[in-house]
């Protein structure tokens, strides 16, 4: 009896101490603060609130396995998706999922991606894989499938939702499939790449889960469902954590092919359309070939790579979300086309083990450290404010030379963007403050109309 009450208490204590270490417990964005979802629709530039707590809702753990509950809703702004796409990011209901706290490599062999989630990142919203259920049908020479309706597609020439459905992504990114709100790709904003590919930023802003900076680590922004961790999209130069930061690249490249007859092993299948302006390179999955490159920023066949990061140090395999040099989304995006490790992350119906709910306070930023950007300065309609990702909301205010307080804004938990509008502000050097509750940070900014 008691030896197994010691070996009791041996567990309890080392799944205490991994909860204080395992970033696949302690990086989940949760809901402290209360806050709702929040969606724009077409038309209409103001945002509506929703009845749905966002983020995460609960962390719980056990020896082997974290559970995350959510409802699958960021606290950045959603929609609209202007392609005619009639759903809005609804609620999954407090949705449970498990991940295991000691992924392993998978040494058989690697098991495809499929459609659906592959992973969730850090807010609880779901990563989907490029794939968008719609393929070439070359019997009646159509794209058929997913949202398309009366025709199943032959599921050889398989379309790239990154690429075919970007006239329907947010400004985050991202958009619904019934509702299941989720990203394909890096989940940052389109009016912060360095070539914007969608204007839709302009008039539906939002901000998405991180901003991309080149002069840091990317953070850690999820997990796939073999459970290993997603990174954005920069990283140390070198698998040691040395070599300074560089972007993170992916191997994977366009073929050089004018017709779609042939897989790139040479395998002879069901035509494709040929390369044209309506179905380019990079319109089809299969477009892409896998070239093996040994300089260590460059990715492995599963868009990943073993390195160490600030979560960690002693390293461990991670995938990254890989984007060009304009930081526009690059395939494979995330994670795949096939698993790294073993696939053994699932939604769950109810969590049926004894567990711990991981309590510990969101860490506080010291603003001092706080990469935050305040453009355009000068300024003429508005300003952004950027921050990195805040896990407690953030209180803005525009300020005059006199000290008043001419408009107050916030940088809501799980959240990178305030938008600031100056129609109603005059000419002149205003102060924009940046507050926690703990500590401020003030900046001077121009208007100029």
């Amino acid at each position: 009896m008691k030896t197994k009450l010691t070996l009791t208490l041996l567990l309890t204590f080392s799944a205490y101490l991994q909860a204080q270490t395992n970033p696949a417990i302690t990086s989940w964005l949760r809901n402290t603060t209360g806050i709702t979802g929040r969606h724009y629709v077409s038309g209409n530039p103001t945002p509506i609130t929703d009845a749905v707590l966002a983020n995460v809702q609960t962390v719980q753990y056990s020896i082997n396995w974290v559970y995350v509950t959510t409802n699958g809703i960021p606290a950045y702004i959603t929609g609209p998706f202007l392609d005619g796409n009639p759903s809005l990011a609804t609620s999954r209901n407090g949705a449970i999922f498990r991940f295991p706290l000691n992924p392993t490599q998978n040494t058989g062999t690697p098991t495809n991606t499929t459609g659906g989630n592959i992973g969730l990142f850090k807010n609880g919203v779901a990563l989907f894989d490029y794939r968008d259920g719609v393929s070439w049908r070359n019997a009646s020479s159509q794209i058929c499938g997913g949202p398309i309706q009366g025709c199943t597609g032959d599921g050889v020439w398989n379309r790239d939702a990154v690429y075919a459905e970007r006239a329907g992504f947010d400004c985050a990114k991202a958009h619904p499939a019934m509702g299941n709100y989720h990203h394909h790709q890096n989940p940052s904003a389109f009016n912060l790449d360095l070539a914007v590919l969608s204007t839709i930023c302009d008039t539906y802003p939002s901000d998405g889960l991180y901003v991309i900076n080149p002069a840091e680590h990317s953070p850690l922004i999820g997990f796939a469902y073999d459970g290993f961790p997603i990174y954005g999209a920069y990283g140390y130069a070198n698998a040691d954590g040395t070599g300074g930061i560089v972007r993170i690249k992916s191997g994977y490249q366009l073929r050089n092919i004018t017709t779609r007859t042939h897989y790139v092993n040479g395998t002879n299948v069901t035509d494709g359309p040929s390369v044209s302006t309506t179905y380019p390179l990079g319109y089809f999955r299969e477009d892409y070939e896998f070239i093996a490159n040994t300089a260590a920023d460059y990715l492995d066949v599963h868009n990943g790579r073993f390195c160490v990061t600030p979560e960690y140090p002693l390293g461990i395999y991670c995938y990254f979300a890989t984007v060009d040099a304009n930081h526009n989304s690059a395939y494979p995006y995330a994670v795949g086309p096939t698993f790294y490790g073993n696939r053994t992350a699932s939604l769950v119906a109810s969590i049926t083990e004894s567990t711990s709910q991981y309590t510990l306070d969101n860490t506080d930023f010291n603003l001092s450290n706080l990469n935050i950007k305040i453009y355009p300065n000068p300024a003429q309609e508005f300003i952004a404010i950027q921050t990195d990702m805040v896990e407690d909301n953030l209180k803005v205010a525009l300020i005059d030379v006199l000290g008043k307080t001419i408009q107050t804004n916030e940088i809501l938990q799980g959240s990178t963007l305030c938008i600031m509008d100056l129609s109603t502000v005059y000419n002149g050097t205003y102060f924009v403050k940046v507050a926690n509750g703990k500590d401020d940070k003030t900046f001077k900014i121009i208007v100029n109309k």
